[in-house]
């Protein structure tokens, strides 16, 4: 059934959030107001955002019991700290991919470490922290080996793994890792390995109306069905009321629906031109530079595409 004009502006403005399903979000009835533009922000304009990832393994020792190809894909995937601006891409071809590395264009990182039996630990010990040392093969095990020129370009920088808790292998005594790797500059696009983003997305901004006062123990309850921080009491006259603080901080769970005598009391909608971004990054690069970055991609293919027209002849 069509909508009257008293709840045009309503559906226009607003998303309301009912009981079992979602009201007015369709996008063929305002056009207009379709927020297609936000898709603009999805992972793809971030895995357009180059980053520095291990390319090349070169694996001249493994006694352990991680097979060659498996071990490499592990160290692939770990996220190396290094600014992708201050580096080039490497050469493609077949040509290039037989060239060596260079310090514009290559980081190399060492893993050696090898397993050997604690001679302090107690006999009757069964913990193999205790018996073994070097058994846990971690991501702060990889030290970064300087190239050319790089020990002073980059000595205020720390480059290596984000994180150095990450578990690669476990080895036994004898069990040995000799192994060089090299990383380069790529895009998300062409690896997972180069993506400088784990999540990125965006919801429209909620908002909690409470249409009638809601005092006492119902406030108590009210509270209790959202999310930390949205409702909070106030005492009035020696009463606990009910008060809607952040609204931003819900997560529309629609929780305060169950309750028969309280879902009466309070209206639920998202505001449709009020987006909250979320960028959640990897480590490699901050989250407001991946953001900046992003932009710089998008100024770019918008620049490609306005050439794009006026190079072409217009009959």
């Amino acid at each position: 059934m069509a909508a009257t004009m008293s709840n045009v502006e309503e559906i226009r403005n607003r998303v309301i959030l009912g009981e079992f399903n979602v009201k007015n979000v369709h996008s063929s009835d305002f056009p207009g107001n379709y927020p297609g533009y936000d898709d603009t922000w999805d992972m793809q304009k971030f895995q357009k955002v180059p980053t520095m990832a291990i390319e090349k393994v070169f694996i001249y020792n493994n006694t352990s019991i991680v097979q060659d190809e498996v071990l490499a894909h592990r160290l692939g995937l770990v996220p190396i700290r290094a600014d992708p601006r201050l580096f080039e891409y490497r050469n493609t071809g077949e040509e290039a991919s037989e060239e060596e590395g260079s310090e514009i264009d290559t980081i190399q990182l060492q893993l050696k470490i090898k397993c050997s039996r604690n001679p302090r630990a107690s006999k009757d010990s069964s913990d193999p922290r205790e018996l073994y040392l070097n058994h846990m093969v971690y991501s702060r095990d990889i030290k970064w080996v300087p190239l050319g020129n790089q020990a002073d370009v980059f000595a205020d920088a720390v480059i290596g793994p984000v994180h150095d808790d990450i578990l690669i292998a476990q080895l036994r005594p004898g069990h040995e890792l000799d192994i060089v790797m090299h990383c380069v500059k790529g895009l998300g696009k062409d690896h997972a390995k180069f993506s400088p983003v784990a999540t990125a997305s965006y919801r429209l901004l909620p908002e909690i109306t409470l249409l009638e006062p809601v005092e006492g123990e119902k406030a108590e309850r009210l509270k209790r069905c959202f999310s930390r921080g949205v409702i909070d009491i106030e005492d009035v006259n020696g009463k606990k009321v009910a008060k809607v603080v952040n609204s931003r901080l819900d997560t529309c769970s629609r929780e305060v629906l169950r309750h028969d005598d309280l879902k009466k009391l309070v209206k639920i909608g998202r505001l449709r031109d009020h987006f909250i971004f979320t960028v959640e990054s990897t480590g490699i690069l901050a989250p407001d530079v991946l953001v900046t970055e992003a932009i710089k991609v998008l100024m770019t293919k918008c620049q490609r595409f306005l050439n794009e027209l006026d190079s072409t002849d217009m009959e």
